[in-house]
């Protein structure tokens, strides 16, 4: 099972994430981006949610903030872009599936793959680990790093949805996914899932 040494336990108090080195395994990693594969071949957005994703904080108030389709993802799976995709018009300057940022914000809802690893025993021992009461997950996220285009991402414990998580994949030390252990729920339409 997964419990955190007092080491990693002590480092997560302190820094306010804790990057878990082959958390998930190479099966898990395979079948996420597998599936993920399938969601982004059958991806329809419609014209007007064609919404770029960005870091800077600016950039999300005019964008994001005024757009519904990113407003109420929360309980949703939807895509966010990286900047400089499309042309005037909305057409793909690249190719879809290398346009994609990322792939948020109910996997873990929706998506039976996601679901599974996300509620599967060794992350509710990792929670239990961590002291956790009653861990709920608010979000779930795929974030892509694309070749040659995109903004830069950082690691950070996050203030909103809770506690970050990093937990790479075995490939390369690239992240893979970021489970944020929330500790309330911000009012999307459905309650967020409880974790164990």
């Amino acid at each position: 099972m997964a419990c955190l040494s007092l080491s990693q336990l002590q480092k997560f108090k302190e820094d306010g994430f804790l990057v878990l080195e082959g958390f998930l395994s190479a099966d898990e990693c395979v079948a996420m981006q597998q599936r993920i594969g399938e969601i982004v071949a059958k991806m329809d957005v419609p014209l007007h949610c064609l919404t770029e994703f960005s870091t800077d904080e600016e950039e999300q108030l005019r964008a994001q903030c005024i757009s519904d389709y990113f407003l109420n993802s929360g309980d949703k799976i939807r895509f966010f872009f990286e900047k400089g995709v499309f042309d005037k018009k909305g057409n793909f300057l690249v190719p879809p599936e290398k346009s994609i940022n990322k792939i948020g914000h109910a996997l873990h809802a929706h998506d039976p793959v996601f679901k599974s690893v996300t509620h599967s025993p060794k992350v509710q021992a990792l929670a239990r680990s961590m002291g956790l009461q009653m861990p709920v997950v608010v979000q779930s996220m795929y974030i892509f790093k694309q070749p040659h285009i995109g903004g830069e991402g950082e690691l950070r414990a996050d203030w909103r949805a809770g506690t970050s998580v990093v937990v790479r994949s075995l490939e390369g030390g690239k992240v893979l996914a970021v489970m944020s252990v929330g500790r309330g729920w911000a009012g999307e339409e459905e309650p967020p899932s409880i974790l164990f």
